[in-house]
């Protein structure tokens, strides 16, 4: 097993990967900008590693500064979490150029399906169903206008290098064609350098069904499906685990065609692939080379650590696990935990935890950070914790987060705590029956 590893990532997801280093008896390394000195993932690691300031071109983002830590630490793996470098394949060649181990797939895979053009055909080419729409990318209005008529409208825009809603454009009608084709071609360039867009067919009441995997040379098994249909202009914000909207033969189909992929790639390492799911049909949307935000709502439901086999994967190239040894029982939701201001169009709210109070008990998991005086700044991503309960089936599970949800408290900066119960306590939620446009339609402030 690796002697030591450097977590190249911050916040709850850093703490999330340090422990089950610890559990695994592998030093780690924490790398921070300079206003994360005093976070938990620098106060929990072993050693750490001031990479830069606090915009993350220049610490987080930095490769250079990243690789000399390596260097002065003597580390052998590098873990890049989720986010940041995590999907970069130049930053995956890098590090294994030097001879450090990625914990992930290596950068080859990366590149092809971190590119959403190239994905969707690898996908097609391994028997998933695909959205319809363009078979690449669009080089201008006129082979846009083409595609269009022929998918019939409403259509989405999609950056090909990137994702998370960014140079994502819904087109109703032909006449707003040419400002959002313009306008998702400009966020596309702004947010991941390539101004390359596709087309495929809008969803209307979509469900977003997503399977996670692990896989090493020796086979690839499936942790079941995660239902996060819950979502604000496309972030997810509630996940839960089974999906309430899937047949038994949807699932079985949805699994093993998955899993089938996955194989036919040479995937090795945690994954995800997402999917679209509407009218009993699911079409393939992309696939995540990294661990997922949501991978503790697996974890609870299955009871399989996804990070701690990341790394056993990574350093012995073969899952330790069977499709037999993983079972599913009850029902399991994920809340995240953001600092925003759902009042304010979900302002960030950065300041000083005055009070923090978690939520425990049976069947009762906090993931996150932050602790009594943390400053949560204005420079990252402002989710600060995630919140998952288990129940018997989903009714407790929904009831357990609701109690949970009212122990929690957070003092000094404003949370979507409350939105959280909001959602779970509405109608709407609790027979599920709802879709991905759900809360933008919904009037909950």
């Amino acid at each position: 097993m690796f002697k030591k590893v450097l977590i190249a990532n911050r916040g709850e997801i850093a703490v999330r990967i340090i422990r089950a280093c610890k559990e695994w008896g592998i030093g780690t390394v924490a790398v921070h900008s300079d206003v994360d000195s005093e976070s938990m993932h620098v106060r929990l690691a072993d050693e750490s590693v001031c990479i830069g300031s606090h915009e993350p071109r220049n610490s987080y983002l930095n490769m250079a500064a990243i690789m000399s830590a390596v260097d002065v630490t003597g580390a052998e793996a590098i873990h890049p979490g989720y986010g940041f470098l995590s999907e970069n394949y130049k930053f995956a060649d890098i590090v294994q150029k030097h001879g450090i181990k990625f914990i992930g797939p290596n950068s080859e895979i990366i590149r092809k399906m971190g590119d959403k053009i190239e994905a969707k055909k690898v996908a097609k080419q391994n028997g998933l169903p695909v959205i319809e729409g363009s078979e690449g990318g669009v080089k201008n209005l006129e082979e846009a206008k083409k595609i269009c008529k022929s998918t019939g409208y409403p259509i989405l825009i999609k950056a090909s290098g990137g994702g998370g809603g960014k140079g994502m454009k819904v087109v109703e009608e032909e006449t707003k064609l040419a400002e959002l084709f313009s306008l998702a071609r400009l966020e596309a360039k702004k947010y991941f350098g390539n101004d390359e867009v596709y087309i495929e067919k809008y969803f209307k009441s979509p469900r977003h069904i997503e399977v996670q995997i692990l896989s090493g040379k020796n086979r690839t098994v499936h942790l079941n499906e995660r239902d996060c249909s819950v979502q604000r202009k496309h972030q997810k914000l509630i996940e839960e685990t089974p999906s309430p909207v899937l047949t038994d033969e949807v699932r079985t189909d949805l699994l093993n065609k998955t899993v089938k992929m996955v194989e036919a790639i040479g995937y090795e390492g945690a994954g995800t692939v997402e999917y679209i799911y509407e009218n009993g049909k699911f079409y393939f949307l992309e696939m995540n080379t990294r661990v997922q935000v949501e991978h503790p709502v697996t974890e609870v439901q299955t009871g399989i650590d996804i990070v701690k086999e990341q790394i056993w994967i990574a350093n012995s190239g073969n899952t330790a696990l069977k499709q037999s040894d993983i079972s599913a029982r009850g029902h399991t939701i994920e809340c995240r935990i953001n600092a925003e201001d759902p009042s304010k169009n979900f302002q960030p709210s950065p300041g000083i935890i005055s009070v923090c109070h978690q939520p425990s008990g049976f069947r009762t998991r906090v993931d996150g950070s932050i602790f009594q005086g943390c400053k949560i700044t204005p420079y990252y991503d402002s989710l600060i914790c995630k919140l998952i309960c288990k129940g018997r089936n989903r009714t407790e599970a929904i009831q357990r987060t609701m109690r949970s949800l009212n122990e929690f408290v957070i003092d000094g900066i404003v949370t979507t705590i409350d939105l959280h119960k909001k959602i779970l306590s509405h109608e709407k939620f609790i027979t599920s029956e709802f879709d991905t446009n759900w809360l933008g339609k919904e009037k909950f402030y």
